[in-house]
């Protein structure tokens, strides 16, 4: 069993609580003139396509997903949505309670933490003024990255921003975008947060052909790691 020197997070629905798309969202359907209904089809159709951010800026996006919905709404309109879509997709994001800190701990004992997230513009946008953000020493984003999970670029870009080879580190998700059987392609170790709330989550391309070990808290990464060094001790 490796000694871990990272140990690499996906963000929504493991850093996070579930994310579902709250009310906040209904007021970005009201600024491009189309129905919330019409807005979710569209976005949960092209959620890979606006997360590898060959569409553009955050406008440039919208603008495109607009167009994907019959309506074109005018310049000052399309930012107006911009901006409540940021505040909306801010609104669903709730870090779990043991989040920072994990991180914290995980960081003390020696250990490199970092995020590897499909996403869209929203989250690298306000991540920074997360309680999570001073505690990642790395964050690979799909959108600036240009290629979603399980695409293994994502999981080499982190290692390579933290002088470390894949067997260095330990990846934990809840396991959309097939992201556990990316990193385990990838050459990491991998393991799969299956807490309680996720039943709710909402999740494109489950990994639902992965069948490694579990985890019912993000507390436990902490055992999982401490088990690690010790039987790396012994060793």
């Amino acid at each position: 069993m490796p000694n871990y020197q990272a140990v690499l997070f996906d963000f929504f629905g493991t850093l996070t609580r579930s994310v579902q798309r709250g009310v906040a969202h209904l007021g970005t359907a009201e600024l491009l003139g189309c129905s919330t209904d019409t807005l979710t089809e569209v976005l949960d159709r092209t959620y890979y396509e606006r997360a590898t951010g060959r569409l553009g800026d955050a406008e440039a996006t919208l603008r495109w997903v607009c167009a994907q919905a019959g309506v074109h709404p005018s310049d000052h309109a399309l930012r107006a949505a911009v901006a409540s879509r940021h505040r909306a997709v801010r609104a669903d994001t709730r870090l779990r309670a043991d989040a920072a800190p994990v991180l914290a701990a995980l960081r003390e004992r020696g250990l490199r933490t970092g995020v590897i997230s499909d996403c869209t513009h929203e989250l690298p946008a306000f991540l920074p003024q997360l309680a999570v953000a001073p505690l990642l020493d790395v964050r690979v984003f799909s959108v600036q990255v240009g290629q979603c999970k399980p695409d293994p670029v994502l999981y080499l870009t982190a290692c390579h921003r933290l002088g470390l080879t894949p067997g260095d580190c330990l990846y934990v998700g809840d396991g959309g975008s097939q992201e556990l059987t990316g990193a385990e392609r990838a050459g990491m170790a991998a393991v799969r947060l299956a807490a309680p709330d996720l039943s709710e989550h909402m999740v494109f391309n489950a990994d639902k052909d992965w069948h490694g070990p579990m985890l019912g808290t993000l507390r436990e990464v902490l055992s999982l790691v401490d088990t690690d060094a010790e039987m790396v001790g012994v060793a």
